[in-house]
């Protein structure tokens, strides 16, 4: 780190003081980066300045921004302490990309995590969760972790080393400052070594995440496959191996699920029963579970002009041009009486009690029995589309061309039209 580009994240407070003067004292290349909340008025505005004083005396370069904090939190929904943590870390990853710089540093220490453990522990988590903070994580590294509020105030007031006292953190409205003055202190008179107890505690919940996470990495591509709309999970191997709610559990955390029973239950369900989290959805199709992005509602039609020969669209693109007899046969093209055709020509995602006449084929068929004769998973199902002209249906694009549009008579004019993705 000694010939990196650092911003270091300052609040004003004891801890983000001291890291800073302690990045002086080892001579690294750093800048501050100060984010004013808006959230205590004219000490808000102190702190501000406070920070500005520090850079001017460190000799170093400072970034301020503010941030109407209040009406982020109300317009996304999020408590005011979970929408100043989103604000100020996409701030401090716009700085770092913009002005290049190798690490962020924030001033977080052992308290901090002892409380974020808590947190957790109130809210229902896994290993990540009661493990705490991590000290690193790509390109944001917490180098105070290791070091108590106490040992980081003494070396402060050791070195005369001025700071700004925040007054919302003796309020105890905040979870985090109720856990800190009334819950931490209770285990700490059970036992006065008590945050080092817990530092023990959290090394070893570090080594069993570590354990599972090296588990998880030989099981993964043994389970799942990467498919065209998303992820495949195998059904008969998850049943084989022991643990599966935990491994189901592993494999589909970050996707934001929290209905762990009926995602278990999945594996024994009818096919196309589905599981929903805020972003995703979990399928139980014959063989697998697919996991897909939540789908919009929002129907999507695409027009094709007449004079268009290439037309390119967010399914692909399409190419038309006019040959003197059929050559070649694939999926990927049909050939098409130009007569018949009713221009603008639309492209739809297809609908429920959708009909064509496939080629090939006598009569009519309903689209929803033609994928089901193909054994079409669900999401291969919502992401097909169709050419139509008029109300009629042109193509099943790149599954089956629809008759009534084909070419009857010869020596007539052919139209030869191309998708690909």
């Amino acid at each position: 780190m000694c010939n990196s580009k650092i911003l270091l994240a300052v609040s004003g407070g004891v801890d983000s003081v001291v890291l800073a003067h302690l990045c002086k004292k080892a001579k690294l290349d750093f800048a501050l980066a100060h984010c004013n909340f808006n959230l205590r008025d004219e000490e808000s505005d102190a702190d501000e300045d406070f920070v500005a004083s520090l850079a001017k005396k460190l000799k170093v370069k400072l970034f301020i921004e503010n941030f109407d904090t209040e009406q982020y939190a109300k317009d996304n929904g999020l408590s005011i302490q979970m929408a100043a943590r989103d604000l100020r870390y996409e701030w401090f990853e716009e700085l770092r990309q913009k002005y290049q710089f190798d690490y962020t540093l924030t001033a977080h220490h052992a308290n901090d995590s002892l409380e974020t453990f808590f947190i957790n522990l109130l809210r229902g988590t896994g290993l990540e969760g009661l493990s705490g903070i991590n000290s690193d994580s790509h390109s944001l590294i917490r180098p105070l972790l290791k070091f108590s509020r106490k040992e980081i105030s003494s070396y402060a007031q050791e070195n005369n080393i001025p700071w700004r006292e925040d007054s919302s953190n003796a309020s105890t409205k905040y979870l985090r400052n109720k856990i800190r003055h009334e819950i931490v202190p209770i285990f700490e008179e059970l036992n006065p070594q008590f945050l080092e107890t817990f530092l023990k505690t959290q090394s070893h919940l570090k080594e069993s995440e570590e354990l599972v996470e090296d588990y998880m990495s030989l099981l993964y591509p043994k389970i799942i496959s990467k498919t065209k709309y998303g992820y495949s999970l195998e059904i008969n191997y998850l049943k084989k191996i022991p643990n599966t709610p935990a491994v189901l559990y592993q494999l589909l955390k970050s996707f934001g699920f929290t209905q762990w029973g009926d995602i278990y239950n999945l594996l024994d369900a009818q096919p196309g029963k589905m599981v929903f989290s805020a972003s995703h959805r979990l399928v139980k199709d014959r063989d697998y579970l697919i996991l897909t992005e939540k789908n919009s509602k929002e129907e999507k039609v695409y027009k094709i002009a007449k004079d268009e020969d290439f037309a390119m669209l967010p399914m692909g693109t399409f190419s038309f041009s006019e040959v003197q007899q059929i050559k070649e046969k694939n999926p990927n093209c049909i050939y098409v009486d130009p007569e018949k055709l009713d221009y603008p020509l639309s492209v739809r995602q297809w609908q429920k009690g959708d009909v064509f006449y496939p080629f090939g084929m006598k009569g009519k068929k309903k689209l929803s029995d033609f994928f089901k004769d193909k054994k079409l998973s669900l999401p291969e199902k919502e992401n097909s589309w169709v050419l139509c002209s008029g109300e009629k249906i042109i193509w099943v694009i790149n599954q089956r061309a629809d008759r009534r549009f084909s070419i009857t008579s010869p020596g007539q004019k052919i139209i030869k039209i191309t998708f690909s993705l």
